[in-house]
């Protein structure tokens, strides 16, 4: 069956337990990850080497809220077929019978043109540009382009989440750095072994769906050994940022701490096999997992400490 005709039949084409709430619309926007966004643009906005005005940046801030929301519900809106197959995602307000995928739509596409064109007047055209081209990327080339197609959607779909940092920083100063390049560096290189950690111990819910999760078309041994490797970079990365414009002694304990316990896991997975794994219910990597999510708020807070700092004249290594 076509990804077309997979998505004209979707499993519920109109709501069928009344009119949607505030509550089920807001969950479109995807509101756990819209706090990954906001927390790191924010922390792009704050480590800029410029001053914002409080409003400018809480303005900033908001929109780029909404335009990751609006990219959250256009991506709801095309995978509620699949959805409805995965027991994580068979709650969401559309496969739920909360909204129709018409509804879905409308409201993403108008927040995503409301978000960009308020990001320019409050900012500035680049900022405004990298989140228009960021839920373009999310939506079209990610969700409906990769995901469905290629094992390595999860490499490739990682920029889209990697570019809030940088959208706040534009919007800061106009610009795009080696600061914020490091900043969308260290998220992108994160997303793999982090969606891969959760994809060993939910194979089943993509085997469901036919989404070709690397565990699903090349196997758990495959996914192990990509998971070392990429964690082993993403050390490598975060690291050596210590070393430049927005790292310092702070970052640096910070990295070295946490990419430690990272590898740690990063072995033990690959070291273990799938015997191994069922026998204790995947406990390493679901540590593994759970380890990531903390990975990345601590670098960019220990950022976010350097940039106080340094405003201070006390952050960086002079």
């Amino acid at each position: 069956m076509s990804d077309a005709s997979l998505n004209t039949a979707s499993p519920v084409s109109r709501a069928q337990e009344g009119e949607a709430g505030f509550g089920d619309f807001f969950a479109l926007l995807k509101p756990r990850v819209m706090t990954l966004v906001v927390f790191t643009a924010l922390v792009g906005l704050l480590a800029a080497p410029v001053g914002v005005h409080p409003v400018i940046g809480f303005a900033a801030i908001l929109f780029i809220a909404v335009g990751g929301g609006a990219a959250g519900a256009l991506n709801m809106w095309w995978e509620s077929d699949i959805d409805a197959l995965m027991k994580r995602t068979q709650k969401r307000p559309i496969p739920a019978g909360k909204v129709t995928r018409d509804e879905a739509f409308a409201f993403g596409i108008t927040l995503a043109v409301m978000s960009v064109v308020m990001l320019w007047l409050a900012t500035n055209a680049l900022a405004a540009g990298i989140l228009a081209f960021t839920i373009f990327f999310y939506v079209v080339i990610y969700t409906i382009g990769l995901k469905r197609w290629t094992p390595q959607n999860i490499v490739i779909g990682g920029a889209a989440g990697a570019f809030p940092p940088m959208i706040g920083w534009a919007a800061a100063t106009g610009t795009v750095s080696l600061e914020s390049v490091l900043m969308f560096a260290l998220i992108f290189m994160w997303t793999p072994p982090h969606f891969w950690a959760l994809a060993l111990f939910m194979r089943g819910d993509y085997d469901t769906a036919g989404v070709p999760m690397l565990t699903v078309t090349h196997g758990r041994r495959a996914t192990r050994v990509h998971i070392l490797v990429y964690t082993v970079l993403l050390a490598a990365l975060a690291i050596g940022a210590a070393f430049t414009g927005i790292g310092g002694p702070v970052y640096l304990v910070v990295a070295l701490v946490f990419n430690a316990l990272f590898l740690r896991d990063a072995i033990a997975i690959w070291r273990r096999d799938e015997d191994q794994a069922e026998a204790d219910n995947y406990r390493v990597e679901k540590r593994a997992f759970k380890l990531s999510l903390w990975y990345l708020f601590a670098h960019f807070t220990a950022i976010l400490a350097e940039a106080a700092l340094g405003g201070l004249g006390l952050g960086g290594w002079a």
